[in-house]
Parts: C-alpha cells; sequence; structure tokens
C-alpha cells in the first residue's frame, strides 16, 4: 500500500477544484506515493462534470470521485471520506487551494518520523498562505500567540487547520473520528483534544505550504454559524477541559457573536438556550493529567 492519501471535501467551487486536481496531479512522487485521492461531492448543486473528466483522464492518479445526496456538513463528510480510503497517512485540504511546493508529498512523510515535544505525530499542520497575496493567513496559523510563533518553521501547538494538514489514520482510529453532531465549526478542536489525550502530538511545520484562494478580507461567516461555531466551541470545552474553562468560553465566545453579528439578540438568546442545555446532553470526558500538562507546555489558549 502507497502511504498517503488526500481527502477532500468540494462544495460549489468546480473550478477550484478543477485547479487543485491539476495541482495534486503535478507534485513530485504523486503516482509513487498517493493510494488515492478521494474526493467528496457535498451535494452540490454546481455542475462538476469537467472535474470528472479530467480525473478520469488521469489514469497515473488514483482519484476516486464519490458523491452524497444530502450535505453532510464538515464533520460527517470527513468521515466518509475517510472510510472510503485506505492510506496510512490523509492529507486533508480546502477545495480553494493548491500546495505551492512541488515537493510538498517528499517534505511530509518525514514529518510523521520523528516524535514531536516526546510524543508521536497525530497531526502536521501546513502553513497557509494567501493565494491572492502570498501573506501568511493568521486566522489558518495553529497558535492564537501569532506575534510569537509565526516565525518558527516548526512547533508543538494544540490545534490544527482543518483545511490544511495531514493526519496519522492509526492515531484517528485511537482517538476517535470527527464528532458528528457538528455540523459546521470546531470539528478540530475536539479532535485535537482526543488526540492529545491519547498520547500524541500536533506539530505545524512550514515545510508544506498550501496557497488558500480565500480572499484576504475573508469570509464572514453567517450568523446561523457563528452560533454554531460559539456553542460548539463550548461543547468542546465541556467535554474535555476543566469546569471552569467552559464557562469562560461560553462567555467570550458570546461576546464574540454579539460583535460579529451586529448584535443579534435573538440569535445570542438562541445560542444560550443551546449552551445551557450541553450538561443534559453531552458527556464530559476532561482528559488526563499528562495532556493538560501538554496544554500547558504548549502554550494553549483553553478559555476561547
Amino acid at each position: 500500500m502507497k502511504p498517503l492519501a488526500f481527502i477532500i471535501i468540494t462544495y460549489d467551487r468546480p473550478q477550484d477544484m478543477l485547479a487543485l486536481a491539476r495541482n495534486i496531479a503535478s507534485l513530485d512522487g504523486a503516482e509513487e506515493l498517493l493510494e488515492e485521492v478521494v474526493v467528496l461531492n457535498n451535494d452540490s448543486k454546481e455542475d462538476y462534470s469537467e472535474v470528472e473528466e479530467y480525473m478520469r483522464s488521469q489514469q497515473r492518479i488514483p482519484f476516486r470521485y464519490i458523491s452524497s445526496a444530502v450535505n453532510l456538513g464538515v464533520s460527517r463528510g470527513r468521515n466518509r471520506a475517510f472510510h472510503e480510503s485506505k492510506a496510512p497517512f490523509l492529507i486533508m485540504l480546502d477545495d480553494d487551494a493548491e500546495l505551492q511546493n512541488a515537493d510538498s508529498l517528499l517534505r511530509l512523510l518525514p514529518l510523521f518520523e520523528t516524535p514531536c515535544h516526546g510524543r508521536p505525530v497525530a497531526v502536521v499542520s501546513f502553513k497557509v498562505l494567501y493565494h491572492e497575496t502570498g501573506e501568511m493567513q493568521r486566522n489558518a496559523f495553529p497558535h492564537k500567540k501569532f506575534e510569537k510563533y509565526r516565525g518558527l518553521s516548526s512547533f508543538a501547538t494544540s490545534y490544527y487547520a482543518g483545511g490544511a494538514h495531514a493526519v496519522r489514520r492509526e492515531a484517528m482510529e485511537k482517538a476517535g473520528l470527527y464528532p458528528e453532531d457538528f455540523f459546521y465549526g470546531m470539528e478540530e478542536y475536539d479532535m485535537a483534544y482526543r488526540l492529545i489525550d491519547a498520547g500524541y502530538s500536533i506539530m505545524y511545520s512550514d515545510s508544506v505550504v498550501m496557497l488558500h484562494k480565500e480572499s484576504p478580507k475573508g469570509r464572514q461567516p453567517k450568523r446561523e454559524k457563528l452560533r454554531m461555531m460559539w456553542v460548539n466551541k463550548t461543547v468542546v470545552a465541556w467535554r474535555y477541559l476543566p469546569l471552569h474553562r467552559c464557562l469562560s468560553t461560553a462567555f467570550l465566545w458570546s461576546l464574540e457573536y454579539l460583535r460579529k453579528s451586529g448584535f443579534d439578540l435573538r440569535g445570542w438568546l438562541e445560542g444560550w438556550r443551546s449552551v445551557f442545555g450541553i450538561p443534559y446532553t453531552q458527556r464530559r470526558m476532561p482528559v488526563d493529567p499528562a495532556a493538560l500538562a501538554y496544554l500547558s507546555e504548549v502554550e494553549a489558549r483553553l478559555s476561547h
């Protein structure tokens, strides 16, 4: 079996997906290293016929295009694609992205071979630059202390960029797959805490660079998605962190929701209603002391 696979969930971006497929086919060692390239069409209504035709034409690259009859969301979509794949290491990219360096696959595999912070590496989070400007995308940088860490070529951290990373299959199988009750937002934090609790580390490395076609001005999530992010981040804190971290997370994210939603009080009240229901619907699974020590050592921000 070849060591690598791509997993890509595509949403209404056929031209970006076509460019990404061509980018993958052009990578050094793609034919020798890729077991499969799994592309899941997550119930898009756009025309992907050109993408499908290109994939069929590339006999040397193992593209697999599958479709879902419903929008599975991020977590269920990734889990579906995970079950469709077999390779030991899975590269998960957004569909509006390309890898900058042609030797990305060759650079990636050695990063999993050496322990990071005394633990086997479960996830490598990539450096993300805006495709348009070449500037670093701050909200895809996997550390809250951006100015302190931005110049480092690699470091251990507590979370990763959901659309720009590679993960060890064995680690996901041990820690469990993405939370299927999360339709949108914060699924990578939930996964990260479970991976750390299972004894793994998360590494950032600038050896692999993703070019993201999102505008440097960003995309402001709709109010519903902002509320999902607030509630899901509180669920994550409730499940894995000390209780005071859950309370501070819920409060600070409620303020963030008000600010970014233009003081949508109705949505704010709906969000708090969901938050107050968390203890009745979610089981606590606090991480062990070794995981908390790791989080402290890598300077994780646990309150927001």
